[in-house]
């Protein structure tokens, strides 16, 4: 494809993202005996939350965990990218249990299953989580 500028190309590849996240958003929901985990990441940061979607009463967040968490943020400012996010899923696993949720369904909200997004899987699963 041929692109007139780099905002364009960064659009186009925003608008293909929102587009799997909502073709996947069809078929995985979260429940209260099974919260949904949906990631978000930007440039610097990655995000995390447990959520109750809408057919079982009003979309519910019940917890979340970043590298903006206070519990956290001191002990990733000297780790890269990769691990951080490794951190920021152990420390949802750990939120998650102190509410008794041990099974969820994974949204990677449009992401590819690799780098951060699978790093993040992989310390929640380590934590206590199962998918």
């Amino acid at each position: 494809m041929n692109y007139v500028s780099e905002r364009n190309k960064t659009e186009y590849r925003l608008k293909r993202r929102k587009r799997r996240h909502l073709r996947v958003r069809k078929k995985v929901v979260g429940t209260p005996e099974r919260p949904r985990l949906v990631v978000f990441k930007s440039n610097k940061h990655i995000y995390a939350q447990l959520v109750i979607d809408y057919p079982f009463g009003p979309c519910k967040i019940i917890t979340s965990a970043s590298t903006l968490s206070p519990e956290i943020r001191e002990k990733i400012a000297n780790l890269k990218g990769i691990d951080k996010a490794k951190e920021v899923g152990r420390l949802l696993a750990e939120r998650a249990k102190k509410f008794g949720i041990t099974k969820v369904v994974f949204d990677r909200a449009g992401y590819k299953y690799h780098g951060k997004v699978k790093a993040l899987a992989d310390g929640a699963r380590e934590g206590g989580l199962e998918f």
